[in-house]
């Protein structure tokens, strides 16, 4: 068992649980990025089914890196259930110190991968643009419409799943710019009352998951082969226009009733400590909070195992 890849899962889950923070940042700063995708791109894949019909089970359980996923599997479970008991409590109480810390994080994080570009041209530098002006974008727009068709909640599936390996957007975020945040965790609820819409529901979500996965993972796998440095580029833009998600303090300009009934912000808009309308500004705290988070990228880029061994772990496994 890897102690090591099950802390990395935990930091991950806790990353998912927060609206606006993506696991794919932290699987990208500690350096399992890549063979993230490929073990998830590789589960449906030919190498898998193949090894399955020459050798077994063992075989197909190595092709796709079997205890790699599960150990993050578990790791990213745990981290969940920590964020529900612990972040998510804090950020109901104390708002701008938690989004501060992710504001740091996400800042280090964005030129973390940032230097891991290793030729800067006119390209890089476009793409970088793009996909800052695509996220910030993504954070101002109003909620679409959501439903119950079941070709549009699989579709929202494929989509929201994909913000899982995506650094800057969180597949919460997507969801609710879908207008399916509220759809799919009702039916999740109701399937306890024997509800067989709700599970109708929630199958055809966790197959468009499924789906979501298994494409969007090849693809940024052959983007990454094919063209490191513009992918590298266009997702350091994709998470520098995620910012304006976690600025510390923002007023709310719409509510949604969240999964539990409660009221909580649906569209928000950044504003300065002086025109906060929470019940504190927390400005020293939110300043430390800030550095933590720029701390804490630092050292997991000082101690994480280089990208390189990641790669050779993989190759070997």
């Amino acid at each position: 068992m890897n102690i090591s890849i099950i802390l990395k899962g935990m930091t991950m889950g806790i990353a998912e649980a927060i609206p606006g923070v993506s696991g794919g940042t932290i699987a990208f700063i500690t350096g399992i990025y890549e063979r993230l995708l490929r073990a998830i791109g590789s589960i449906l894949g030919p190498e898998v089914i193949g090894a399955l019909r020459r050798d077994g089970l063992a075989a197909a359980w190595k092709a796709a890196d079997g205890g790699f996923i599960l150990q993050l599997g578990i790791g990213m479970v745990v981290g969940l259930g920590v964020a529900v008991m612990t972040i998510t409590e804090l950020l109901a109480a104390y708002p701008p110190v938690v989004w501060a810390f992710f504001f740091g994080l996400i800042i280090a994080s964005a030129i973390y991968i940032g230097k891991q570009i290793k030729q800067w041209n006119a390209v890089a530098i476009g793409l970088l643009i793009i996909g800052a002006i695509t996220a910030y974008y993504l954070t101002t727009i109003n909620p679409m419409a959501g439903g119950d068709n079941l070709l549009f909640v699989f579709v929202a599936g494929a989509i929201a799943i994909s913000a899982l390996i995506l650094p800057g957007i969180s597949g919460s975020f997507i969801l609710l710019l879908l207008g399916m945040y509220t759809v799919i965790f009702t039916a999740v609820r109701n399937i306890a009352t024997g509800d067989t819409g709700a599970l109708l529901i929630v199958a055809t979500f966790g197959l468009g998951c499924l789906v979501g996965l298994a494409v969007f993972s090849r693809v940024l796998t052959y983007t990454f082969k094919t063209w490191p440095n513009q992918t590298l580029a266009i997702l350091t833009g994709f998470m520098l226009g995620s910012l304006r998600k976690l600025w510390p303090w923002r007023n709310a300009l719409s509510m949604r009733e969240n999964s539990k009934g409660e009221m909580v912000p649906l569209l928000e808009t950044p504003v300065m400590p002086g025109a906060y309308e929470g019940e504190n500004t927390f400005v020293i705290a939110v300043i430390i909070a800030f550095l933590l988070g720029l701390i804490v990228v630092y050292l997991m880029d000082r101690f994480a195992p280089p990208v390189e061994e990641e790669m050779e772990i993989l190759k070997e496994a």
